[in-house]
């Protein structure tokens, strides 16, 4: 009995061994030619994203905009090449892939804030609605300018220096102010005159005011005009344009110069006032 045992043993073993020796040569084949495969395909990964690179040089891309295109080139390569490799090596892909959808849609659902705000991203590097460096607002109130547009968050830095990050899924959802891309920005200053000013010496001192600022542009050209006759004043509005980076400068230059140049003709700028009338009733 012992001996039958010694001899199913034996006879496994020789089977084993047959075996091994004549798949050996399969499995050093496959072996070996997918990691040539992988090597290959590693250096034309790096040469595709090299050419990628050159070419959004060449065509002036954002540079936001180039890295995140590179970054999916690479993924998407990569993913491919592992895929190939693995076939190569004899794994079904009919069961790999069914396994990358389920985990994808499990991803999906337990990400499905992310999911909007990589979404929005994408929206925000191809439409180009702002780019960095520009001075926007959104709807909600926040404001500032555009430091970095990452994949899922925009961020921007504010007057005062604060740092705003927000969800690019509410940016690309919801309506943008972008106060830089047009190059230039018009004011709309208003003040207030008193009624017995004469309007037309009042416009006449104005403009010319506007016509020695040396950041007024003369396209679209300035205007004053009177807009409304209010309960203190008479209240004019000096509308200028001005390049985007000198805005500021411009308004209050604009604001200095206008209540001096209407101190020294005599015209005044009130203030809000209320006249109250004391009657004195007598009882009877």
């Amino acid at each position: 009995m012992d001996d039958l045992k010694l001899n199913n043993i034996q006879q496994h073993w020789d089977t084993l061994i047959t075996s091994a020796i004549s798949w050996a040569p399969r499995i050093f084949t496959a072996v070996v030619s997918a990691l040539l495969i992988y090597l290959i395909g590693s250096w034309m990964i790096r040469m595709i994203k090299k050419l990628a690179a050159k070419g959004f040089k060449k065509r002036n891309m954002e540079a936001s905009l180039q890295h995140f295109l590179l970054n999916i080139i690479n993924w998407a390569l990569n993913i491919l090449l592992f895929i190939v490799v693995v076939t190569q090596l004899g794994v079904q892909t009919s069961a790999f892939v069914a396994m990358i959808g389920a985990a994808g849609l499990a991803v999906g659902l337990a990400l499905q804030g992310s999911l909007t705000n990589f979404a929005g991203g994408i929206l925000i590097l191809l439409l180009k609605p702002f780019k960095i460096g520009d001075f926007i607002s959104t709807n909600s109130g926040v404001s500032g300018t555009v430091q970095a547009i990452d994949i899922f968050h925009t961020k921007l830095v504010t007057p005062q220096n604060h740092l705003i990050v927000i969800p690019n899924g509410v940016v690309s959802n919801n309506s943008i102010t972008n106060f830089t891309q047009l190059g230039t920005r018009r004011t709309a200053l208003d003040i207030g005159v008193a009624y017995d000013a004469d309007l037309k010496k009042t416009k006449d001192i104005l403009m010319g005011v506007i016509k020695n600022n040396q950041h007024a542009l003369t396209d679209p050209a300035p205007q004053v005009v009177v807009t409304t006759l209010g309960d203190s004043a008479i209240n004019l509005s000096i509308r200028v344009s001005s390049s985007t980076e000198n805005f500021w400068k411009m308004n209050e230059e604009l604001i200095i110069d206008c209540k001096d140049a209407l101190d020294k003709a005599g015209i005044g700028i009130p203030f809000p006032q209320r006249d109250v009338h004391v009657y004195n009733k007598q009882l009877i």
